[in-house]
Parts: structure tokens; C-alpha cells; sequence
């Protein structure tokens, strides 16, 4: 028969409670979008990335595995909103749940665009866009290397303008395949190699438009450092007029598109031919001139020849106006050595020591009187002062107190100061200093206050 009484307790422990609820989640959240902002970023040396996804009320705990993280375009800084794409799950050891995420883009741009942004704000701080480091291209160059697929239109274009423009030059090309995975380190690699060939006076790295994607192995950093540590200028040519690359702001220079790239390298003949023909024709020309005024000299010269007289009259001339010039410069000088002497002479007159003593002589009276004056001056200022001193010391002198009626008084005949009664006794002899004169007394009584008695 049934009892009655409360149902058996089923008493888990923390790890199996913790089992059941991971059991739970990842069944529930096996495959989940999340969005929110990246914070408290971390990357061990396992190279597993650790984050916090947070918005305004919640946040939670994320990791993207080493093997999920090298297929991300971009880099994960902190203050990123991304939209992520994985499965939740428990990490049993401290109960806490996670996001393992297994796909990110950012929200509002696109992983590519992100990349690239990224990428080439920190090639810009690293100095690979310096104007300062790009070189010229070389004006007449003969042979020219090429970095781009073999099947498509650019190297195509490429020849088709240079032999169009100068039909002499060769061109070289490194194949490589220019989209898809592991296209840029072939791209860098070409670069080395055509550098390590030698006899290339130039190269040009491009290909064909397209998309974002497409171009992608422009916006490798590997290609961006090949470009950099080439001996060979390079320029870029890669897509259309409006597409922008990584190896375009490396590059010594930048062509809109690859037929651009041929015409910027290469130098049209006819051009040059023009030029050329205009060198020689001013060169011809100024022959002409030359020999022309030569002509027009040495026919002066045979015409001056044929007339002795001529040239004696020259020679006539010549000998006189050298004459003048040098009885010019002769008085000159004579003017300039006489005006040094006097100015000389009137330095010694000054320097002179009866000058100097005429000089001084002539000061003493001024000078005596103005050291009379000072002595007078002196005079009457100590004469105050010493007078001043003298009525202060009169006012301090003993006598001076004698004479308002006081006296000194000293025991007889020791003279030592008495300064009270009970210093001597009755038979006792005194002396009494005044004003005026002294006296020796003879002490009949002795006390206080003598009035009253």
C-alpha cells in the first residue's frame, strides 16, 4: 500500500550540476549570431584570442581558437563592434559560460575594408609610404621586369603599349597567379627573384580589375615589404583607375591601370625621334652661327693684317692710353701713401708723451680746485660731527651730573665709593667730590634717614 511522505531528495554534486547545465546550453545554443563590443582583449603565446563581448546592460565571455582566427581578414582591437557567429558552451572548471566563436566580421564595414585600414595605418607609422624613400623612374629604360598573371589582359595590354611606344624594348615576365590563397607571398617572391636576376631597369607589379577580394593579394603585407626592399623602382598597377592598394602607396609610383603603367615606363619614338631631330637641328644651327661669326673675325683680322700703318697707329695708341692709366695710378698712389703718412703721424702727435703731459698739466688747477672744495666739504662735516659728538659725551660726563648739585663720595684715605650709609662709621674720614672743588669731612652720625632724628 502507498505511503505517504515527501519525495526522495536527488543530491547533485558541482561537477555533475555543471555537466548537466553545459549539456543543456550547448544543446540549446549550438549555433548562434552575437553582437557587442569588443573589450578586454588578450593574447597568450598559444595565440587563442580572449575577449569580452559587452553592450550597454550585459557582457560575455569569448574565445576564437588559434585555428579559427587565421582565416580573419582584419586584426580584433579593443572598442570593435563585431557580429559573431559560434556556440555557447560551459568551462567546467569555473562554471562560467563562454562563446567559442568560430566566424567575425565587423558591423557597419567590411572585414577586407577593416584589414586594409588597419594595414595601412600601421605601414604608414612603420615609414613605408615616405616620399622621401621613393626613387624616380629611369628615363630611357631597355628592359623591363613584370609581376602579374601570364593568362590575363594586363601583361597583354603591358606589350601591346610598349612595343606600340618603343618598339625595341624587351620586357620580362616573372608568372604569378594574382588572386586566391597563397597568390602574394608567389607575388613578393617574384619581386626577390627579378631583383636577384639583375639587368631590369624597372618593374611593373599588377593586374586587372575587380572586386575587393580580388586584389586582396595587393593588400598583403608581405607584397607591401617586397616592394619596399626592392633595388628595382616598382610601379603599381593594379585594377582600374578608381582602385586603391596597399602596393600603390608603397610603390616609387602609382599607375591608374596597366596600359597607364606601359605608357608612364616606356618612351614613345616618335616622341624622342621629334626630339631628337630638333636637337640636331638646333645643333646644326648653332654650328651655322659659329662658323659664321668666326668667318666675320677672321676676315677682321686678314683686313687689319694687309695695313701696317694700321696696325702701328694701333699699336701707337695702345702705348700712350698705357702711358695715362699709369701716370693715373701713379698719382693715385702717391695720393693714397701721402694721406696714410699724415693720418700716421697725427696717431703718433697723439700718442706722443709731452702730449699726453700737456694734457694732464692742463687738468691740475681744475682738478685742485675740485679736491679743495672736497677737502673744505669734509672739513665742515666732521666739524658738525665732532661737535655733535662732544655735546653727547658732555651729556654723558660725570660732571655734568655734578654740576645739576650731585657728588662723590669715597671713604678717606682709600677712596673707596661709598653708596651707602652703612658704609662708614661715626670718626669716620670722607671725601666729597663737587662741581667745583673738594673736601674731607669727618662722619659725625651715620643712618637711614638723619632728618628725623
Amino acid at each position: 500500500m502507498p505511503t505517504d511522505g515527501p519525495p526522495p531528495r536527488t543530491i547533485l554534486t558541482v561537477s555533475d550540476l555543471t555537466t548537466l547545465l553545459r549539456t543543456h546550453i550547448e544543446t540549446t545554443f549550438g549555433d548562434v549570431w552575437v553582437e557587442g563590443e569588443v573589450s578586454n582583449l588578450r593574447v597568450p603565446s598559444s595565440g587563442h584570442v580572449y575577449f569580452t563581448l559587452k553592450d550597454s546592460a550585459s557582457q560575455l565571455r569569448a574565445v576564437l581558437f588559434r585555428s579559427a582566427g587565421r582565416f580573419l581578414r582584419f586584426a580584433l582591437e579593443d572598442g570593435i563592434h563585431l557580429i559573431c557567429r559560434g556556440r555557447i558552451t560551459v568551462y567546467e572548471p569555473r562554471g562560467d559560460y563562454q562563446m567559442i566563436v568560430e566566424y567575425a566580421e565587423p558591423k557597419g564595414v567590411g572585414a577586407l575594408q577593416l584589414a586594409f585600414e588597419q594595414l595601412k595605418e600601421r605601414l604608414a607609422a612603420e615609414g613605408l609610404f615616405n616620399p622621401a624613400r621613393k626613387r624616380a623612374l629611369p628615363f630611357f629604360p631597355r628592359r623591363i621586369g613584370v609581376v602579374t598573371s601570364p593568362t590575363g589582359a594586363a601583361i597583354r595590354d603591358i606589350i601591346q603599349v610598349a612595343h606600340k611606344r618603343f618598339p625595341g624594348v624587351q620586357i620580362v615576365l616573372n608568372p604569378v597567379p594574382v588572386q586566391g590563397e597563397g597568390a602574394a607571398e608567389e607575388i613578393a617572391k617574384a619581386i626577390a627573384e627579378l631583383n636577384d636576376a639583375g639587368g631590369l631597369d624597372v618593374l611593373i607589379v599588377g593586374r586587372g580589375g575587380g572586386s575587393l577580394e580580388d586584389l586582396w593579394a595587393f593588400n598583403e603585407e608581405v607584397v607591401a615589404w617586397a616592394i619596399a626592399s626592392s633595388r628595382i623602382p616598382i610601379v603599381s598597377a593594379v585594377g582600374h583607375e578608381t582602385d586603391y592598394t596597399i602596393a600603390d602607396f608603397v610603390a616609387d609610383l602609382r599607375a591608374p591601370t596597366p596600359s597607364a603603367a606601359a605608357v608612364l615606363v616606356v618612351r614613345d619614338q616618335q616622341e624622342l625621334l621629334k626630339h631628337l631631330q630638333g636637337f640636331w637641328e638646333r645643333a646644326v644651327q648653332a654650328v651655322r652661327v659659329g662658323v659664321r661669326d668666326r668667318r666675320k673675325c677672321v676676315e677682321a683680322e686678314r683686313r687689319a693684317l694687309l695695313d701696317p700703318a694700321a696696325l702701328v697707329e694701333r699699336a701707337m695708341l695702345r702705348r700712350d692710353d698705357l702711358e695715362m692709366r699709369l701716370r693715373m695710378a701713379l698719382a693715385s698712389k702717391v695720393r693714397e701713401v701721402r694721406t696714410a703718412v699724415e693720418a700716421l703721424r697725427h696717431d703718433v702727435l697723439l700718442q706722443s708723451p709731452v702730449h699726453r703731459i700737456r694734457q694732464e698739466l692742463a687738468m691740475l688747477p681744475q682738478l685742485r680746485t675740485r679736491l679743495e672744495q672736497r677737502i673744505r666739504v669734509a672739513l665742515a662735516l666732521g666739524r658738525r660731527s665732532l661737535l655733535a659728538v662732544a655735546d653727547t659725551l658732555h651729556s654723558l660726563s660725570p660732571l655734568a651730573i655734578l654740576g645739576r648739585g650731585y657728588s662723590i663720595t669715597r671713604r678717606w684715605p682709600d677712596m673707596t665709593l661709598l653708596r651707602a650709609a652703612a658704609d662708614v662709621a661715626p670718626g669716620d674720614g670722607i671725601h666729597v667730590r663737587l662741581a667745583s672743588g673738594e673736601l674731607i669731612c669727618e662722619v659725625r652720625r651715620a643712618g637711614e634717614d638723619l632728618r628725623t632724628s
